[in-house]
């Protein structure tokens, strides 16, 4: 039978809801892969120092529009860092800002530069309490960090013992659980309550743990939260294409010098900016669900963070091209996800 699937999709220009764009040289060399496709971005605050203060988010947004490149259009969305000391006044700041949309919890020592994350988030009540009132979001990187729980566990064990007597104590607090990886995760956005959404990269939707150690170690397969079972890929690839509007595109594209992913301790993150939306178009391509695909990367974003769709268009063809083994960034260079491998999607 001859394939009736479709060469090209035309869909309203998406939003990324998770990214890291560092600063200095690095935010130069990797915004623009982001402001070719998406319109805006959530920004992650994990700087270092780590942005706690919306003054802080101010100064971040105005450099990083100052490296938006001539002709293209791109809005920064700003997140401030949750510590156990953030003052419910720095929320009250941060809504009248009308510039940061959201506030970011990373459990201490989760993932990279989080050191100043929160420790026990009974530090943090008043100050949830006040995000609850004023509808400001709470962005979750949903991992504990005992030691004792298995690395691919730490999720799941998250939404138990953090996640679900976080809801019953507040109900109302819009949550975003960022980038999930398991089918626990899934199934617990989609039959929950109350205002809840859920951030999928295109990475676990295309990729188990498997591909970390094909023909050896692979560093730049190497995220956290870690690729899991095929199980659970087939799951957040449900999840994905279903037409729940509880679900969007967060590509947690996370750019790292070669030399630090190459290394004995090497940094977790996967460089996917450069072709987000064409590794997103392959998955659901291939369970033959692209006709999802607009209402997950352009739709349910702005929708649950209540700002209003994209007027532009992005167009994806089906036409291999293959990406690049290195990019320069910095003086250096990075390595992005599937470097020098054919992709088959590409954007018009």
């Amino acid at each position: 039978m001859p394939n009736s699937r479709p060469d090209s999709i035309t869909i309203t220009r998406p939003d990324d809801w998770h990214l890291h764009l560092r600063d200095g040289a690095m935010l130069a060399a990797v915004l623009p892969d982001s402001a070719r496709q998406f319109a805006r971005a959530i920004v992650m605050p994990n700087l270092k120092p780590p942005v706690t203060l919306t003054s802080q988010a101010a100064a971040y947004r105005q450099r990083i529009l100052a490296a938006v490149p001539d002709g293209l259009q791109f809005e920064p969305l700003m997140t401030l860092y949750l510590t156990d000391n953030t003052a419910p006044d720095e929320i009250r700041r941060a809504r009248d800002s009308g510039f940061v949309h959201g506030i970011k919890l990373y459990p201490a020592g989760a993932t990279t530069n989080s050191a100043a994350g929160v420790s026990d988030l009974a530090h943090c009540t008043r100050t949830l309490e006040v995000m609850q009132e004023l509808g400001m979001p709470l962005l979750l990187h949903g991992e504990v960090t005992d030691p004792a729980i298995d690395l691919f566990d730490r999720e799941a064990v998250f939404i138990e013992r953090v996640l679900m007597p976080l809801r019953r104590a507040m109900p109302e607090l819009k949550i975003v659980f960022e980038h999930i990886t398991t089918s626990d995760a899934a199934a617990y956005v989609s039959q929950s309550g109350g205002p809840i959404a859920a951030t999928i990269t295109a990475h676990h939707l295309l990729y188990n743990r498997n591909e970390i150690f094909k023909g050896g170690v692979r560093p730049h397969y190497y995220c956290l939260p870690v690729l899991k079972r095929e199980s659970h890929r087939q799951a957040l690839v449900q999840a994905a294409t279903s037409g729940s509007d509880r679900f969007f595109l967060g590509t947690d594209s996370a750019p790292h010098l070669r030399g630090a992913k190459e290394q004995a301790c090497g940094c977790a993150g996967c460089y996917t900016a450069r072709h987000a939306m064409e590794l997103y178009a392959q998955a659901f391509d291939a369970v033959d669900a692209l006709g999802q695909l607009e209402q997950f990367a352009s739709f349910n974003g702005p929708d649950f963070y209540q700002l209003p769709r994209n007027s532009g268009t992005l167009t994806l063809r089906r036409q291999a091209w293959t990406m690049p083994a290195e990019l320069p960034a910095d003086g250096e260079t990075l390595v992005p996800l599937n470097a020098g491998e054919s992709i088959p999607w590409k954007m018009a």
